[in-house]
């Protein structure tokens, strides 16, 4: 079985994914019932459900961002900790996770993808929706500047922020009848197909821009490698 984790956003999804068969579950944390309070307690509740316990589990994807640096690394973290117990992992981004929750919808045609960046910018990447793909690196970019940089393309933005998104676009996003569900069902295809890619020795967050620590503390982070700053790139 393979066990999907993502923490990047509020949103907490989870999938364990047998040959055939999946549960799934998503729950909107908040502070007091944060992704660290609420993730393993989950995860043990789909292995209850499921007729299983953490010893079927053989491999682990996870988000690896962009998204809260807390949440995030929560999600990370986990899926590192079962790494140490001798279990594969693979790491996939926040983009993929949304594209692929619009492929039912969507199976041509370029779509870009919109994350809230927080500080005024945005954190977008066009996805070739019939090849399934990236077709450049993630960008962040002021959200002011948001369509000059999508164009004629077509764009999605998450429900919480698609209001403050549009609001800066003269086009209609697309939106998604259930995009609960469609985030799942996509999440449940990752542990799929990631797990047919090669193994990933460490997963480190994926980061447009500095953390809200490094600007603050510039001089306390100083040390650190640029891998450790803003992850890998994808």
């Amino acid at each position: 079985m393979i066990l999907g984790i993502d923490t990047a956003t509020e949103w907490l999804h989870l999938a364990l994914v047998g040959s055939k068969s999946a549960w799934i579950r998503r729950v909107l944390t908040k502070p007091t019932y944060n992704a660290s309070m609420a993730l393993l307690p989950l995860a043990d509740e789909i292995f209850r459900e499921a007729d299983a316990d953490r010893n079927d589990v053989s491999g682990v994807v996870a988000c690896v961002g962009p998204g809260g640096f807390t949440s995030l690394r929560v999600g990370i973290a986990t899926a590192e900790g079962f790494a140490v117990a001798g279990l594969s992992t693979w790491g996939f981004t926040a983009f993929e996770l949304r594209a692929l929750s619009l492929s039912n919808q969507v199976q041509s045609g370029v779509v870009y993808v919109v994350l809230d960046g927080q500080r005024g910018e945005v954190f977008l990447q066009p996805w070739d929706m019939e090849k399934r793909q990236s077709m450049k690196p993630a960008a962040k970019v002021p959200i002011n500047e948001l369509a000059l940089a999508i164009g004629d393309n077509d764009w999605w933005a998450p429900e919480r922020f698609r209001p403050k998104a549009a609001s800066y676009m003269c086009s209609s996003p697309i939106t998604l009848e259930d995009e609960g569900l469609a985030t799942l069902d996509a999440l449940v295809e990752l542990c799929r197909v990631c797990s047919k890619r090669p193994l990933e020795d460490q997963l480190l967050p994926l980061y447009l821009r500095e953390t809200d620590a490094e600007v603050k503390f510039p001089a306390a982070s100083a040390h650190l490698k640029d891998m450790h700053r803003r992850g890998l790139a994808r």
